[in-house]
C-alpha cells in the first residue's frame, strides 16, 4: 500500500466523525493500532483501520467496554457473546434506573424523610435473592419450634411461598410497600405477634374456627359501616346473630380472648402489601369486623 492511500488521524477523524483524541486513545489502548508511522512519525491507518474503528466506535456506544471491544477484536469473543453479557447488564441498570425513579418520585412529594428515602433506596436495590432471604428469616424467627404439620400452622407455609417480588418496573406506590413490608417483618414486636398467633395456631383444635368468618365480615362488618356501637342494644343484637344469646359472661370473654390471638391489623396489613407488590385485586380489610366483635364480646351490658 503506498503512502497515498493511507489516511492520517485528522483525515479519519473527519472521515468517522469520532474526535482525534479519542482514535488516539483507543490506539494507545491496542483497539485501533495504526497502520504504519509516516517518516514524521505520524500516526496513518489503512481501509482496515477504518472498518476496525467503525466497529468499535459501535461497539462503544452501545455502552461495552474496552476490554470486551478488545476481546471481539482479538476474536477470543465472538461480538454474540459479548452482547448476550451486556443485554443482561442493561437490564440490571434499567432495574436499578426505573427503582431510583420512584425514590426519585417519592422525595419529590415531599412526604418522606430523608431517613426513610435513604432506606427506600438501600431496600429496593436488594437482589431477588436477598428479598427471599429477608422473608425467610422473618418466617424462621416467628415460626421457629412451631409444628409445621399442625392443622393451623399452615400461616407459616404461606408467608415463605408468597414472597414480595418487586416488579421489574415498580410503581412509587409498590417501592413503598416494599419499604414498609421490609420494616415490618425487622420489627421485633411484628415477629412476636406473628409467632403468638402460630403458636396459638399450632394447638389442638385450632384449626376449628371459632365463628363462621363469612358471617363475621357479613353482620359485625355492616354494624362498623354503620357506625353501631358494639356495646348498644343495636349491637348486641348484632352480635346475637353471630353467638347464642345463651352465651353467658365467662364464654364470652373466653371467645373474645381466642378471637383477639388471631386478630391483628399489621398482619391484614402484611398480606396487603404483599398484594401491591404482586398486582393483586386489592380485598376490603376484614379486621375491624372481627375487632368489633371483640369489643361486643366483652361489652357485657
Amino acid at each position: 500500500m503506498t503512502e497515498t492511500t493511507l489516511l492520517t488521524i485528522g483525515q479519519l477523524a473527519r472521515r468517522s466523525g469520532v474526535p482525534v483524541r479519542t482514535i488516539r486513545f483507543w490506539s494507545d489502548e491496542g483497539v485501533l493500532p495504526e497502520t504504519e508511522r509516516s517518516t514524521g512519525n505520524y500516526r496513518r491507518y489503512d481501509a482496515r483501520a477504518v472498518a476496525r474503528l467503525d466497529l468499535v466506535r459501535t461497539l462503544r456506544e452501545l455502552g461495552l467496554g474496552l476490554d470486551d471491544v478488545r476481546l471481539v477484536l482479538e476474536r477470543r469473543r465472538s461480538v454474540e457473546e459479548v452482547a448476550a453479557a451486556h443485554v443482561q447488564a442493561i437490564d440490571s441498570q434499567i432495574r436499578t434506573l426505573r427503582t431510583q425513579r420512584a425514590v426519585c418520585t417519592l422525595l419529590a412529594r415531599g412526604d418522606s424523610s430523608e431517613r426513610k428515602v435513604t432506606l427506600m433506596n438501600d431496600l429496593a436495590r436488594l437482589s431477588a435473592a436477598e428479598r427471599q432471604q429477608l422473608i425467610d428469616e422473618f418466617v424462621d424467627s416467628a415460626f421457629a419450634g412451631t409444628d409445621p404439620e399442625a392443622p393451623g400452622a399452615g400461616i407459616a407455609g404461606a408467608m415463605r411461598i408468597m414472597p414480595a417480588q418487586l416488579p421489574d418496573e415498580p410503581s412509587t406506590e409498590q417501592v413503598e410497600a416494599w419499604v414498609e413490608l421490609a420494616e415490618l417483618v425487622t420489627d421485633p414486636s411484628f415477629r412476636a405477634r406473628v409467632r403468638e398467633m402460630a403458636t396459638a395456631g399450632s394447638e389442638p383444635g385450632a384449626a376449628e374456627p371459632l365463628l363462621d368468618p363469612a358471617a363475621v365480615i357479613e353482620h359485625a362488618g355492616a354494624a362498623v359501616s354503620a357506625g353501631i356501637a358494639p356495646g348498644s342494644a343495636e349491637g348486641q343484637a348484632v352480635l346475637h346473630r353471630l353467638i347464642s344469646p345463651e352465651l353467658d359472661a365467662a364464654g364470652r370473654d373466653d371467645l373474645a380472648d381466642k378471637t383477639a390471638t388471631f386478630t391483628d391489623r399489621r398482619v391484614e396489613r402484611y398480606w396487603g402489601l404483599l398484594g401491591t407488590l404482586n398486582g393483586w385485586e386489592p380485598r376490603p380489610p376484614t379486621v375491624p369486623a372481627f375487632e368489633w366483635l371483640i369489643d361486643a364480646l366483652r361489652a357485657h351490658p
